[in-house]
């Protein structure tokens, strides 16, 4: 089992009173433990239940300024993690130690176990319901319960640690029909419980919806992108409020804030308390906090990490985050939060006359530039409000940027892709091309 309360684990004092005593002026210890509970079906039967285990240990360290970073899987021989971190400290320019001190927050455990049996259950339940309407449908699910336990210490007495339990399902329903191939796939990420019956019906309306090939029309057209598809439009947006990008100019909002940037109707922010990607500290331990982005299209702030906020004049918003352990910590994100507007899905079809909906694409979306060009991996066509069914061989290109400004409607149907929490949008003037039309 992973230990819930890494204070009772000697190993980053040790590391820390060895890293000082080999001569470092300054340490930190950044420690993982995870286990997860993964239950498989495939072919809509249980496959097989699995149990994993990792720990993993990060030493940072300055000597003379100069910083190391070393990492160890597993067992750890601490004299061995330090010497690697000196090592590496030679070849590194000198830098300003940033790192937090004299503060040891107690923070609660965040959310909790589910039995295996439990997992099992919800994975049943929701491949029944996909296949008692599209029985000729093989179902592919992974339902999983992760524990994942975080302690940060350092010599300038820095001390937090927390436990975060959540569950998530990954559902894949693939449908045969001679040559034609369909996958639609959706999933949850929740703390608590899941909820095998919205997961499976949001699978069977795609299912129903594309029980027809239909041409797709060229040109400049409102484009509906779902709760799903959205967070391609969102991933720029992201990078265009990283406060590294900024110092770097590649963020084209590097002298916007107070100005206008998008459609009035957007607000983002970020909230440390909301949703499975709730988050009480960063990795450099510092506080997360509230944020607000961008309020009714105007720009309001960018996020950071301590270097980044200090090259910017600023505090750190907390949001200083290592991709991996063998990684320093740099701006990122731990949720990110498009206020919702109004009405359901089936809302905003009803209000599109002429249009297409991207519900699943192919390849990534775009970079910072805001330009993208996608294929449709699944779509459906409205015609005067309705879905009249699935358009194949479809391309919609345009710019991220440009289309947030040319927003049409914003629905009230927020859901979490990933640690982004959004809801569906139609947007104008985006291109789309198809070889059938």
């Amino acid at each position: 089992m992973v230990s819930k309360n890494l204070l009772q684990d000697s190993l980053a004092e040790q590391l820390l009173e060895l890293a000082i005593k080999s001569g470092a002026e300054a340490a930190e210890v950044y420690q993982s433990h995870s286990l997860s509970r993964p239950v498989f079906f495939e072919a809509n039967r249980l496959k097989q239940l699995e149990t994993s285990q990792a720990e993993g240990t990060a030493l940072r360290l300055w000597r003379d300024g100069r910083p190391g970073l070393s990492v160890a899987y597993g067992l750890v021989e601490p004299q061995a993690l330090v010497e690697r971190a000196l090592n590496l400290s030679y070849l590194n320019q000198s830098e300003k130690v940033e790192l937090a001190g004299n503060y040891q927050p107690v923070y609660p455990d965040l959310g909790e176990e589910v039995a295996v049996e439990n997992l099992v259950q919800w994975g049943k339940e929701a491949i029944a319901l996909i296949r008692e309407e599209y029985p000729e449908v093989l179902c592919n699910a992974d339902w999983e319960c992760d524990l994942e336990t975080t302690r940060l210490v350092n010599t300038r007495g820095l001390d937090c640690y927390y436990t975060d339990t959540t569950l998530s399902c990954y559902v894949a329903a693939e449908w045969v029909r001679g040559d034609d191939f369909l996958s639609v796939a959706d999933g949850q990420t929740e703390r608590g419980i899941l909820n095998p019956e919205k997961v499976a019906q949001q699978i069977l309306q795609r299912l129903s919806w594309a029980e027809t090939n239909v041409l797709s029309p060229n040109g400049r057209l409102p484009v509906l992108f779902t709760s799903k598809a959205a967070d391609m439009l969102w991933g720029t947006i992201q990078a265009a409020l990283n406060g590294k990008q900024v110092i770097e100019k590649a963020s084209p909002w590097v002298d916007r804030i107070g100005k206008s940037v998008m459609a009035r109707d957007l607000t983002l922010s970020q909230d440390p308390e909301a949703g499975p990607y709730s988050c009480p500290f960063d990795d450099e331990g510092i506080p997360t906090q509230p944020l607000v982005f961008i309020q009714n299209g105007v720009l309001q702030d960018f996020y950071c990490d301590r270097t980044t906020g200090r090259q910017l004049s600023k505090l750190s918003t907390g949001n200083g985050f290592r991709p991996d352990l063998g990684s320093y910590p740099t701006p990122g994100l731990f949720n990110f939060l498009i206020q919702p507007g109004t009405g359901s899905l089936t809302d905003l079809i009803q209000s599109m006359d002429e249009g297409i909906i991207v519900d699943q694409m192919l390849g990534g979306g775009s970079g910072i530039s805001g330009d993208f060009s996608i294929n449709i991996d699944l779509g459906y066509r409205v015609h005067k409000g309705e879905v009249v069914g699935r358009v194949k061989d479809t391309m919609v290109a345009g710019n991220v940027y440009t289309a947030l400004k040319q927003l049409v409607k914003l629905g009230g149907d927020a859901d979490w892709n990933g640690s982004c929490y959004t809801p569906s949008l139609i947007v104008d003037g985006l291109s789309v091309t198809s070889r059938n039309s």
